[in-house]
């Protein structure tokens, strides 16, 4: 099976030094080729893997405040703001004064953020089984414990 095609795979006449040896490297290389895969699977040029993300946490914990969201995607609030402003303006995403406390916003899927994350579901689902068909199911489980295992978290 071909590998999966980083977007911006170094060039082949430039030496990489130590990089080559070092899991971060391989790791970033990796994370990049599953984004462009995911680009070119999900082909939704409004919602990447990151806005993904929010728009799925989002819709399983509905009126979940922003600090909140920003902890679970371990991201700091500056980043996820316009991340939010974005998903607002496409009109996939409310806002709402929290019942609990007025001072601060629940997010909430509007009714086009649930009919676009069914179809991004579908999608993800497809670009998963993509990825997953370069892996025997051993490995499969095996790569997501190292990764838990590196992470420390265990999902």
């Amino acid at each position: 099976m071909p590998a999966l095609a980083p977007s911006e795979a170094p060039p082949s006449n430039i030496a990489l030094g130590l990089l080559p040896q070092l899991l971060g490297y391989r790791l970033r290389l990796a994370q990049r080729a599953v984004f462009a895969d995911f680009r070119r699977g999900v082909g939704d040029g409004e919602v990447g893997p990151g806005l993904f993300g929010i728009l799925e946490i989002v819709a399983a914990n509905p009126g979940l405040k922003q600090t909140a969201l920003a902890a679970a995607l371990g991201v700091d609030r500056s980043t996820l703001v316009p991340a939010l402003n974005r998903l607002e303006q496409r009109k996939m995403l409310k806002r709402e004064p929290s019942p609990d406390d007025r001072r601060s916003n629940g997010l909430y899927l509007s009714t086009n953020g649930q009919r676009h994350l069914r179809v991004l579901r579908r999608r993800v689902a497809r670009h998963e089984r993509h990825l997953a068909e370069r892996l025997t199911t051993a490995e499969h489980q095996a790569l997501m414990t190292l990764l838990d295992k590196l992470t420390g978290i265990s999902i």
